[in-house]
């Protein structure tokens, strides 16, 4: 697991989520631990390194 930091699309907080370097591509949907609000995440590793990172609001 790596700790990655990243800025909430809704609130703008600075919030941290666990990734699992063992998948290397992932999307899925979480909510804001600040603001509670739905975020759907898209990750991508390759040899366990972080290549692509992206939040935004789910619709």
């Amino acid at each position: 697991m790596e700790e990655h930091f990243y800025q909430c699309p809704y609130c703008w907080e600075e919030v941290s989520i666990l990734l699992d370097t063992s998948i290397d591509e992932n999307s899925f949907i979480e909510d804001c631990e600040v603001c509670c609000n739905p975020l759907e995440f898209t990750v991508k590793f390759i040899n366990r390194e972080l290549i692509n990172f992206e939040v935004q609001q789910f619709q």
